[in-house]
């Protein structure tokens, strides 16, 4: 019964996909759980934070709510954008909301669950953290972002 159960699974799992809204950061394409995006939005004002970590952008009041901005080209490790003009993803994560900012804005897209693969090892270390795996899309390939690593790492740096 055990290799029944094992075997359905991985056959329910190759006909599973799931949903991401995608963005884009220098060059390559990078998606978030369409669950934990709340919305997607052009560049808002900043309250700048003076002793914040460089990722740490500032605050946004987005309706009443204020957000962390944090800047995933600085997170990564990658050299800013300078006076690119970048967009909003507006997540929240265990009910607390996170503004990432991004280059460019995608599509929602489906990708078929047989198509994920553990983040490859090419990948440099500062972003490998923060990514759940890749998916092979007709694009090309999709890095998956992992919003708890996200979360955790904003915590540690704040403490």
């Amino acid at each position: 019964m055990k290799t029944y159960l094992a075997e359905k699974t991985a056959a329910e799992k190759k006909h599973s996909s799931r949903q991401f809204s995608t963005f884009v950061i220098d060059g390559r394409l990078y998606g978030i759980d369409v669950m934990k995006v709340q919305e997607v939005t052009k560049p808002l004002k900043l309250t700048l934070m003076q002793t914040a970590p460089t990722f740490i952008k500032g605050l946004i009041n987005l309706r009443g709510q204020i957000t962390t901005a944090i800047g995933l080209r600085e997170l990564f490790g990658l050299t800013p954008s300078g006076d690119l003009e970048k967009m909003t993803v507006v997540c929240k994560v265990e009910d607390v909301l996170l503004s990432l900012l991004v280059d460019s804005i995608g599509d929602v897209i489906e990708v078929d669950e047989s198509k994920y693969e553990p983040t490859p090892q090419t990948v440099s270390k500062e972003i490998q953290f923060y990514m759940q795996g890749v998916y092979k899309t007709e694009e090309g390939i999709l890095s998956v972002i992992e919003l708890d690593s996200v979360l955790r790492e904003l915590d540690r740096k704040c403490a």
